[in-house]
């Protein structure tokens, strides 16, 4: 039995003087992940760089170990930058895999205020 397809992936970008941001929509997965680090790439590699950059997680509906995969090469092309990079809406299901990969410390994710890799072992700030 085949499900029916979702709607596309996509990769919307906009794109401003200190800051990109990209509106990711669909499954990250295998078949997808490509394209968002493709797009990361040029969105870095452009003159003059940005300081952050913003994926925004609003409209994923799904993200399997491909996809995490990609996100860390993201955040590696970030971090050799000095670029923020911000996981802006994370669905619930994304926080659960970011946690139990113990990925989530390398991303700032919107509304919990820490910062991913904490300077000098530094707790993150209580909540509440």
């Amino acid at each position: 039995m085949t499900g029916r397809p979702g709607p596309p992936f996509t990769v919307g970008v906009e794109a401003g003087p200190e800051a990109v941001r990209l509106r990711l929509v669909g499954d990250l997965d295998f078949d997808t992940t490509d394209l968002l680090v493709e797009r990361a790439r040029a969105c870095l590699a452009a003159e003059p760089g940005p300081r952050d950059l913003f994926l925004d997680c609003s409209g994923l509906r799904l993200c399997d170990s491909m996809g995490v995969a990609g996100l860390l090469l993201i955040h590696r092309g970030t971090t050799s930058r000095g670029v923020g990079l911000h996981l802006e809406n994370p669905p619930a299901f994304l926080r659960r895999v970011l946690d139990v990969t113990g990925t989530a410390r390398l991303f700032v994710l919107e509304g919990d205020g820490r910062r991913a890799e904490q300077e000098e072992g530094t707790p993150p700030a209580p909540s509440g």
